[in-house]
């Protein structure tokens, strides 16, 4: 039992790699998402309804495994954003790939207000800042701050749906599901904004009286001009490092772009006679879509499906070692034990490579799923037998039934 056990545990380490970990990251951040978008459609209730709502989710999201499971996950999903940036050397042919990602990296420079005004303001002067005071903010003292904060949520919302996509579009039941899971990312942020301009439209009726203002306006719930000033900075100073890194980034990605043109350049063969060349460092398939070569990608190149698999035609020592990703995808489908068979999105060939793609380019996951499964098999050999059976005519004479 021990020994299956650690070797289930192995299995599970070699199929974790930094797309997982970022899966898993995004995951959590939804849930959040998703929570407080519940939250934000209480404001069609009422605000007393907002109030509970806030109540239970701060409890929970504020408690400390939950916070700190919460906080490392945007961390980690906020750096693996800007790592994906910088590695990711060519995009699919479709567009909601790079939209996803621009997406993502822009979060952050969104959402800062936002998180500076609520949970710094909190941590550093401890103000109590809930729903009267942020649409008394955003709705009357700051009105272009309530269009941010709605752009915020539909971008956090579309970038965490693409990515929802990807993941759940392999999944045996997602044909069914879909109806269902795209009405619900309709419904969901539309209640949610809905939400929201109701109770910013009962602030701004009730905001006018001197009772209301004593009650949710005092110094303790929203400090003063300097305390304000503080957050300000701290905003500032947010956008123009965050800013600043984006920027070192894509310096980065020219430096590399420059390095590997002179590091050399390689011939990929698809054993049809098309024949790129390509810088050393690029892997199969970003070769394949820079050269507009159509090439097997139903994950996106993220080792999941293994749809892009390649057999290499020659000697395969020369290879770089499949990662632990890829043996994992590898062995999943049978064909770990052979060295010609190789992921295309994750083989980076530093010598010239000559290979035929396995699977045909137009191959998508509505396809597999048509078929019956998403598995998408094992690597098999098959033999194909013709018998050439001279007088075959003359032999049947004697021994079936003839006219």
């Amino acid at each position: 039992m021990t020994e299956l056990n650690r070797a289930s545990l192995d299995k599970y380490i070699r199929s974790v790699g930094v797309r997982q970990i970022r899966l898993a990251c995004g995951l959590v951040l939804f849930a959040y998402l998703l929570s407080h978008f519940i939250n934000h459609a209480l404001g069609n209730i009422s605000l007393d309804a907002l109030a509970i709502g806030v109540r239970y989710h701060t409890a929970f999201w504020k408690s400390l495994p939950i916070a700190t499971v919460f906080y490392a996950a945007a961390t980690a999903h906020a750096g693996l954003g800007i790592w994906a940036l910088y590695q990711r050397r060519q995009f699919h042919w479709k567009a909601v790939e790079p939209i996803q990602l621009v997406l993502g990296l822009s979060i952050p420079a969104l959402i800062i207000t936002h998180l500076a005004g609520v949970r710094f303001d909190d941590a550093l002067f401890q103000h109590q800042k809930l729903y009267p005071q942020v649409f008394y903010s955003y709705w009357i003292k700051w009105p272009y701050k309530m269009w941010l904060m709605y752009i915020v949520l539909i971008v956090s919302w579309i970038h965490g749906c693409i990515g929802l996509y990807f993941w759940l579009s392999m999944k045996a039941f997602f044909k069914t599901a879909a109806p269902f899971l795209l009405a619900t990312a309709v419904l969901i942020p539309t209640l949610a904004m809905l939400g929201l301009y109701q109770g910013g439209r009962r602030v701004v009726h009730d905001s006018d009286t001197a009772q209301w203002k004593a009650e949710n306006l005092s110094r303790r719930q929203v400090g003063t001009a300097a305390e304000q000033d503080i957050i300000d900075s701290i905003v500032d100073y947010f956008l123009i490092g965050y800013v600043g890194l984006i920027g070192v980034v894509l310096i980065a990605r020219g430096v590399r772009t420059l390095n590997e043109r002179r590091g050399g350049m390689i011939n990929l063969s698809y054993g049809n006679g098309r024949t790129v060349r390509v810088p050393k460092g690029l892997s199969v398939l970003e070769a394949s879509l820079r050269n507009n070569v159509p090439h097997a990608s139903v994950c996106g190149g993220r080792a999941r499906c293994s749809t892009c698999r390649i057999r290499v035609i020659g000697d395969c020592s020369s290879l770089p070692k499949p990662s632990r990703r890829e043996a994992f995808v590898l062995n999943r489908v049978g064909a770990g034990a052979d060295p010609a068979i190789r992921l295309a999105c994750q083989l980076r060939p530093n010598t010239d490579l000559s290979f035929f793609q396995i699977f045909m380019p137009h191959v998508t996951a509505a396809s597999l799923r048509k078929a019956g499964s998403v598995r998408i098999g094992q690597e098999r050999y098959l033999v194909s037998m013709f018998v050439d059976m001279r007088g075959s005519t003359a032999l049947a004479e004697q021994r079936l039934p003839f006219d």
